[in-house]
């Protein structure tokens, strides 16, 4: 097996991939790339067993051949090489000689044959959505997502596609965040589960991307394919919460702010919070929107005014500043609109402007008891 690759394209695929290799796998195997050169296309791929992620590209061969090489040696090496032509040559049976401007390096590999294979997917459904699209509906729910192991179904993004929209959510029983697409729609209706590992690989690699990405899925693994990249994943086992159950309907008591100035309000004035409970306090009467903070352990707070526009009964209500702080800087709107109906009820943050054609997006946070 022999080959000529750039090693700053070479370098990219491999960072692309490296995020889905664990620091402790169980197979040793699972610590490499794989390696498996067809004339002029070389497939890289890397996996946890439970995600696996594919690329391929374009190299100088007339060879073909298999190769499972670690993972942490080539990415170090690679990383240290200015952009040049790379050869990459099978000496024996276990090692492969890497060639530079500078130098010879020889590394150990291991029979690809071993390297677990890629699950094939049985009649799938599929849905195409655009890359930006589908990047943004992760980034804006991701965060939301659980970390309880007791309750996996809340550890991952849930996916709801039907004939009139796409719908993605994610909950942590605290927080909630709905983000809906009118303008994309799915031949059939759709519901699985995403975990948070695969969803945060695409994230990063869908960020710059202006393509379309194609999902496949079935009940137990679900496969996108854009650019020259494949990822299969193996999709959380389990039923989804009723969400729509816990969203309030009736919620007389409108608030609206500007997004930036309550960010930053709430940021200042949560560094006075209770280390504990995080909690602060909206009070809200007429133009003014009163925000404070008090930790009584340590004679901490601090108090704020910002001016608002607010429809309904005076009111005071608590909240945990974290989860502000989170759905705030995951807003991207001038102004946001804060629906609530009671103290004790969840209250429901939207954008008032700067959304797309066709997208909508609700966040849910529930209150914290203020100690009166």
């Amino acid at each position: 097996m022999k080959f000529i690759v750039s090693s700053s394209q070479l370098l990219r695929q491999l960072q692309i991939l490296g995020g889905v290799i664990n620091n402790n796998n169980t197979l040793p195997i699972l610590d490499n790339f794989l390696f498996e050169l067809d004339k002029n296309e070389l497939k890289i791929s890397a996996s946890d067993l439970e995600t696996t992620i594919t690329s391929t590209i374009e190299v100088e061969s007339d060879s073909s051949g298999n190769a499972a090489i670690s993972a942490r040696l080539l990415l170090d090496t690679l990383k240290t090489f200015p952009n040049q032509p790379l050869t990459f040559k099978t000496e024996d049976s276990s090692t492969i000689e890497i060639s530079s401007d500078q130098g010879k390096y020889d590394m150990a590999y291991f029979d690809g044959n071993e390297f677990p294979k890629t699950i094939s997917l049985d009649s799938p459904s599929s849905t195409i959505i655009p890359a930006a699209i589908l990047g943004a509906a992760i980034s804006k729910t991701i965060f939301a997502t659980g970390n309880d192991d007791l309750r996996p179904v809340m550890s991952g993004v849930f996916f709801q596609f039907s004939t009139d929209s796409l719908t993605f959510v994610a909950t942590d029983a605290h927080k909630l965040v709905k983000y809906t697409r009118t303008d994309i729609t799915a031949n059939e209706s759709a519901e699985f589960i995403m975990p948070k590992k695969p969803l945060n690989l695409l994230k990063g690699i869908l960020g710059a991307n202006n393509t379309d990405v194609t999902i496949e899925y079935n009940n137990t693994n679900a496969k996108f394919v854009f650019d020259n990249v494949v990822l299969i994943c193996r999709l959380i086992d389990g039923k989804y919460p009723n969400y729509d159950a816990v969203i309030p309907k009736e919620n007389p008591n409108k608030l609206t702010v500007e997004r930036a100035s309550f960010l930053n309000s709430t940021k200042r004035v949560s560094i006075f919070s209770s280390k504990t409970t995080h909690q602060i306090r909206l009070k809200m009467a007429g133009t003014e929107l009163n925000i404070s903070a008090e930790d009584i352990d340590y004679a901490n707070k601090a108090d704020e005014r910002l001016n608002c526009d607010y429809q309904g009964d005076d009111m005071q209500i608590g909240f945990n500043s974290r989860f502000l702080t989170e759905m705030l800087s995951n807003l991207t709107s001038d102004e946001v609109l804060i629906e609530m109906s009671l103290p004790n009820r969840a209250g429901i943050l939207t954008p008032v402007d700067g959304s797309e054609e066709g997208e909508q997006i609700t966040m849910l946070v529930m209150p914290v008891m203020l100690n009166s």
